[in-house]
């Protein structure tokens, strides 16, 4: 049984909301970073992170704006494409994660949806996380594990070189220029790499059964790689 909680992020004059999801046997924690017009409530994460709990997960859904800035990006637009401030906030978090004790030993995967899936990618590559992180008195931590889906890697630019967690990503189908920005991504990448092609899915995976298979397939990564712990 998933125990859910909401959480009250706090990175110094900022605080974010997040809900944190506990199954009875944790492998490791999945941290999400969503695109922009998304968040901790979205029906799509939260589905994913039902199929992370069952596979033996600790999820994080969190909110990488607050509610002002959402609620000025709905006019502005201005943060759904800066990729470097949902980076930081997604480090920053990873950090928040890292200085509770009952997640401080918990391998760390990021899930990453559109262009949350280019912040969570620069935010795997960011050089020196261990020496910030202790700097600060929290543990050290690399990123075990790095799954996109429908997302936007190639937004993650010249960071594609520096990431070394296994990286999987998924994406639809139908979503044909997705693909090719995905495969290109692909390219770039120096780490272990998969791209998974889902039949008859479009960018959000709104067709019947095409969210599950995503998720199945995230679940399926995460249990591999977080579960041994390994970076190339």
């Amino acid at each position: 049984m998933t125990v859910h909680s909401d959480v009250d992020i706090v990175l110094g004059s900022l605080r974010l909301q997040g809900i944190l999801g506990r199954p009875g046997e944790e492998r490791g924690i999945v941290v999400f970073a969503h695109g922009s017009g998304s968040g901790r409530r979205s029906p799509r994460n939260q589905f994913v992170a039902t199929v992370l709990n069952e596979a033996g997960l600790t999820t994080l859904l969190f909110d990488l704006l607050t509610a002002e800035e959402e609620e000025r990006e709905r006019y502005t637009r201005h943060l759904r494409f800066d990729i470097g401030l949902l980076a930081e906030r997604l480090f920053a978090t990873t950090l928040w994660v890292r200085a509770q004790p009952s997640l401080k030993s918990l391998p760390i995967g990021y899930f990453g949806a559109s262009t949350g899936a280019a912040a969570a990618l620069v935010a795997a590559a960011k050089p020196g996380a261990a020496m910030q992180a202790q700097d600060i008195g929290t543990a050290g931590f690399d990123i075990g594990a790095v799954v996109s889906r429908g997302g936007r890697p190639d937004l993650a630019g010249a960071a594609l070189h520096e990431v070394r967690a296994p990286t999987l990503l998924i994406v639809g189908g139908d979503d044909t220029d997705v693909i090719t920005l995905n495969q290109m991504a692909l390219r770039e990448l120096r780490t272990t790499k998969a791209i998974e092609i889902v039949p008859g899915a479009g960018h959000l995976f709104e067709e019947a059964g095409t969210l599950d298979i995503a998720a199945r397939l995230a679940a399926q990564w995460f249990k591999r790689h977080l579960s041994s712990g390994t970076t190339p």
